[in-house]
């Protein structure tokens, strides 16, 4: 119902067909935009690092995804004697699906124009480019996403095995550490935005100045990027799969098809995150549009129905890039570094900064003087941290002390 309600004038039978158009779409770019991002990050790492990257299967190595996923379809499918083989099976795909339903909620183009809020004409229906715009979307986003932690804990367990249980364990603990300051850094955008719709977001942010990047303080997308980045398991929070440790991590009893739906899940995640990034922060497909004096740039590429597209494929690259630049340079941290940096720095500073744009939003609801909340609500915040980074420097002391006793 969530898809029949983004058509905005009513159930037709060209409506429906509308709404299966927008599922095969969906599904379709998702899995060139994951196989695009496996030779991606070969390529840009291979430039970073100096090393050959794909470069045999097609021009420039970009059908070399498509051979491994054939190698991988005539790999033998091997299922171990200890294995629960019900939910062994299952586990691949609670870990892959879920990339794809959030795209579902993304909006992917639009016409944002003269008041449109993303609503193109198509096939005689206005309609919004995205397949779903439910009145909650961001919670919907953060429940989709939180799935993923049962496909990892459930393949570990599942396997029969020690060594996948520990990798399991390991990466539920960091995913459900780091999902608290996502959702906090989320909850900043939505009570800037004011709407828990994804369009009404990325309506909201309807130039530079708007974004919501700038318009929450940057703070809240530094500490989403470096949450998601921990939730994907990506570099420099790849603990997962710490080889010294962990052998291949929770997927080791894993071959043919079933790891690749592992692999790939990995690479679907980060651009499925990479687009939730580009339309909380940055205005998903609204075009840059700025105003300064002389220079004014509407961000119009006379692409007509398309122009929303290009710019949210052209902004979706970049953090793209990002994830890869990240992986390619950037060391793995400590198991006790990742939980510290979540639970003793992230979790508080994204509920300080949602505070803080709470404590502005009712001075301007009530005509306060914005300084003296500013100051009033600043000075506890830093009273706060002073008191967090002494309770951090004793931790650590104690640890360090009961460590020398053994």
């Amino acid at each position: 119902m969530f898809a029949i309600d983004n058509l905005l004038e009513g159930l037709t039978p060209s409506a429906v067909l509308i709404v299966l158009l927008k599922v095969v779409i969906v599904f379709v770019v998702g899995l060139v935009a994951t196989m695009f991002m496996v030779w991606f990050e070969r390529k840009i790492i291979s430039g970073m690092q100096n090393r050959i990257g794909p470069n045999k299967a097609g021009p420039f190595g970009i059908l070399q995804t498509l051979a491994d996923g054939i190698k991988l379809f005539f790999k033998e499918d091997l299922l171990p004697d200890r294995a629960d083989r019900f939910v062994f099976r299952l586990a691949p795909f609670l870990a892959f699906v879920p990339a794809f339903l959030v795209w579902s909620i993304i909006p992917l183009g639009g016409d944002f124009s003269n008041g449109k809020n993303g609503a193109v004409t198509m096939f005689g229906h206005r309609t919004f480019v995205q397949l779903a715009d439910p009145p909650v979307g961001v919670l919907l986003l953060l429940a989709i996403s939180g799935i993923g932690v049962y496909g990892i804990m459930l393949a570990g367990w599942s396997s029969g095995s020690k060594y996948p249980l520990l990798g399991s364990v390991r990466a539920s603990a960091q995913m459900v550490s780091y999902e608290a300051a996502l959702g906090l850094s989320l909850a900043a955008v939505m009570l800037v935005a004011g709407t828990l719709s994804t369009n009404g977001i990325v309506t909201s942010q309807s130039s530079l100045g708007r974004w919501h990047v700038i318009a929450t303080g940057v703070v809240p997308f530094i500490i989403f990027m470096v949450a998601a980045t921990a939730e994907l398991n990506r570099p420099p929070f790849d603990l997962v799969e710490a080889e010294q440790e962990l052998v291949g991590g929770f997927n080791t009893e894993y071959s043919s098809l079933r790891f690749a739906l592992f692999y790939l899940a990995e690479f679907m995640n980060t651009v499925t995150m990479s687009g939730v990034i580009v339309t909380m922060f940055f205005g998903g497909p609204q075009p840059v549009k700025f105003n300064l004096g002389a220079v004014h740039f509407s961000g119009d590429l006379h692409l007509g129905f398309m122009n929303g597209t290009v710019w949210f494929v052209a902004k979706l690259l970049v953090f793209l890039y990002i994830y890869v630049w990240f992986r390619a340079t950037l060391p793995r941290l400590r198991y006790d570094q990742l939980m510290n940096l979540g639970w003793k720095l992230l979790i508080p500073a994204s509920l300080g900064w949602f505070m803080l744009l709470a404590a502005q939003r009712v001075a301007t609801d009530n005509d306060w003087n914005k300084w003296t909340v500013n100051i009033i609500t600043i000075v506890v915040l830093l009273v706060c941290a002073l008191l967090l980074l002494a309770a951090t420097r004793v931790s650590a002391k104690n640890r360090e002390r009961e460590g020398a006793m053994f």
